[in-house]
């Protein structure tokens, strides 16, 4: 055996690493979760750091499970979520959720905040956290609100359909002018009463108590910031999923919340007594299908990141290019070269394994190469969430995205997505010792290598390995192996300062 080189004997003296507590004050565990920031960088683009120095990469799966949508059907429009659906996530390799929460459940009633609602969302952080997972906070919304769908008796004009419900605002908080709730074509937000409710939205318009909605919307943001101000394991906040900003003076109004609402998480994570988290800004809801269109920038702090949602290709089938990635790197330069992470991504399931296109693979090769952070979307879909409802009125068997293959004629789910679950379940690496130079994952031969320079004294690497890994590594200390329970292992080293490099191979025999 080379130095620096473990093969399959060593694994009988892998260490057991069952949750996220560090061993001892001098060999904190791989799992454990260190509070993060941003360094931003126009130049080289910017990056996700922890508390120890490293390059930190944020990669996993959307979870809607705390979610209130408008209920379209018999069925349930999320399913829960489980400690068995953690565990899983854990030994796939993830090490970020993004966990949907809506403005309507945290705050019922104008002003006050359901504490129990809260706790959920606190139980599933933790839970997260036991297995090594941090969590974004997006406070979610599409076409406004729950509140807009067309009630009974309503007619459309031609070219107009039915506008469905959705998710977001409580109904309050809901200032639509009584306009008619037809979609032009079909499409969610053409609607002429979500686009009223919008528009209030961004004229900070009073609602009850003579309160602008807009106001009320950054005070709730304020108090989410609160109640986790002290907790390692929330990454971040993602301040508001896809918002309807299409036209210019839109766009500038967006980046004016952006800048009230960064200011109130600051202000809550004072008042709880906490540190500053990341704050995670969207450009307008149709970044999602041009794959361009930033805000005007904003009055900010460094500690926050640019967070388009890269689908380019995804909807139509398409290949995914590096020019959309390309194009959010660019727009982040005019953030000071903010970190990027891309909250949601994905395709139709038929696209992943060896059957598909190599769509999957090929977006986790190119967030390598940007060093960009992704959630994909989603964990497990309900046949009830309204993206299914047009199927069923239609007379259609609807298909779920997500790792779960869910049978939508009684809402059952038949079980994991093997092909995409495969897809997903790759050698990465999670933190790096200083500056992470290069990530390359082959998939056919299964192999990862990287590089990079830190000071000696940086915090550790940690690498992920789906299996039994042959470990070789240069300007690093030996390796060491923690298992993941039911899953591979974390490849952990620490540098001994200057350039480093590492690459995992499948162990043979």
């Amino acid at each position: 055996m080379r130095p620096g080189s473990l093969a399959a004997p060593l694994l009988a003296l892998l260490v057991v690493c069952t949750a996220a507590a560090p061993a001892s004050a001098k060999t904190p565990s791989p799992l454990e979760l260190r509070p993060l920031h941003a360094e931003p960088d126009a130049a080289r683009g910017g990056r996700i750091v922890d508390d120890r120095g490293r390059d930190v990469r944020l990669r996993g799966v959307n979870v809607n499970a705390l979610a209130e949508y408008w209920k379209g059907t018999p069925f349930p429009t999320v399913f829960p979520f489980a400690r068995s659906d953690a565990d899983r996530m854990r030994s796939i390799g993830f090490n970020a959720v993004r966990l949907l929460l809506s403005w309507s459940r945290v705050e019922p009633q104008p002003g006050r905040y359901d504490d129990a609602y809260l706790k959920r969302a606190a139980a599933v952080v933790e839970t997260l956290r036991s297995r090594g997972i941090y969590t974004v906070v997006d406070l979610h919304q599409d076409a406004w609100g729950p509140t807009l769908a067309a009630p009974a008796g309503t007619t459309c004009a031609s070219g107009f359909e039915l506008a469905l419900g959705w998710d977001g605002a409580p109904g309050w908080a809901t200032l639509d002018g009584g306009l008619p709730r037809c979609a032009a074509a079909g499409i969610r937000e053409a609607s002429a009463a979500v686009r009223a409710a919008w528009a209030a939205f961004f004229a900070d318009a009073p609602g009850p108590g003579g309160i602008g909605v807009q106001t009320r919307y950054v005070a709730m943001l304020g108090e989410v910031a609160r109640r986790f101000a002290k907790t390692a394991a929330v990454a971040g906040y993602d301040l508001m999923n896809e918002p309807n900003a299409f036209t210019a003076e839109e766009q500038t109004a967006l980046s004016k919340m952006y800048e009230r609402g960064l200011a109130a998480v600051r202000a809550g994570e004072k008042r709880g007594g906490g540190f500053r988290h990341l704050v995670l800004f969207e450009p307008g809801a149709l970044w999602s299908n041009t794959g361009s269109g930033a805000p005007p920038d904003f009055k900010r702090d460094r500690d926050v990141v640019y967070a388009p949602h890269i689908y380019t290709g995804g909807f139509d089938g398409g290949p995914i290019t590096k020019a959309a990635f390309a194009v959010a790197r660019n727009e982040a330069k005019g953030f000071g070269g903010a970190p990027v992470l891309s909250g949601e991504w994905g395709g139709g399931p038929e696209r992943a394994g060896p059957k598909g296109d190599g769509y999957f693979t090929d977006h986790q090769r190119l967030q390598d190469e940007f060093g960009f952070s992704a959630t994909l979307w989603t964990w497990r879909e309900s046949c009830g969430d309204p993206h299914k409802v047009g199927d069923v009125r239609a007379g259609r068997v609807p298909e779920v995205w997500g790792e779960f293959d869910v049978d939508c004629r009684m809402n059952r789910v038949r079980g994991e997505r093997t092909a995409i679950v495969g897809d997903l379940t790759r050698a990465w690496v999670r933190a790096a010792p200083g500056r992470l130079a290069r990530a390359a994952y082959d998939p056919s031969a299964k192999t990862l290598a990287a590089s990079g320079t830190a000071p000696r004294g940086a915090g550790d690497l940690v690498a992920f390995f789906p299996g039994t890994p042959k470990v070789k590594v240069a300007g690093l200390g030996r390796p060491a192996l923690v298992k993941v329970p039911a899953g591979g292992v974390l490849v952990v080293a620490a540098p001994r300062g200057g350039a480093w490099s590492v690459s995992l191979r499948p162990a043979r025999g």
